[in-house]
């Protein structure tokens, strides 16, 4: 079962190569403050400024690459409806843009966290995030990592903002 999660902070530190987004679970009025989960994600800084140039609304003079792919699916017809995180493994996370084709089915197209909230977040499309996934990002061990892994993916195990 997916849970819903919202995007609650962006860390940009723009002396390193990591950068971290925190994503909180969105709770109902009867849950607990204590009882609400949320993880870190570390991204890299092109990630990092994308989602906060998108946060802010600030408009460029020609589409960056996450741009372009939120016009590309828009111009097709389909509709970005919701980023699922859907796997956590080997200390990265795997995500999906679920992009509505014009014909009403959903199609789960494989992304990287960061560039699928990085999307999303100027069209307040909502994140859900994986139950067991969920429970593997706050049981994991807080490692290094390195947003530039071997795999070039840039989504690392949750990090303490202390380091």
């Amino acid at each position: 079962m997916a849970v819903r999660m919202e995007l609650s902070r962006i860390l940009i530190r723009e002396l390193t190569d990591m950068q971290l987004i925190e994503l909180r679970e969105v709770a109902d009025d009867a849950t607990p403050a204590d009882d609400v989960r949320s993880f870190p994600i570390v991204i890299g800084l092109p990630e990092a400024m994308a989602i906060e140039r998108r946060l802010k609304g600030i408009q460029i003079k020609r589409p960056q690459t996450h741009d372009l792919l939120a016009n590309v699916i828009s111009t097709m017809g389909g509709e970005l409806v919701s980023i699922t995180i859907n796997d956590l493994s080997d200390h990265t996370f795997f995500a999906t843009l679920d992009v509505k084709m014009p014909d009403g089915s959903v199609q789960h197209i494989d992304s990287r966290p960061s560039d699928a909230i990085a999307i999303g977040v100027a069209e307040s499309v909502p994140i859900y995030v994986e139950e067991h996934v969920l429970e593997a990002a706050s049981k994991d061990p807080q490692p290094e990592g390195d947003p530039d892994d071997d795999q070039g993916d840039d989504e690392g195990e949750a990090q303490n903002e202390d380091e």
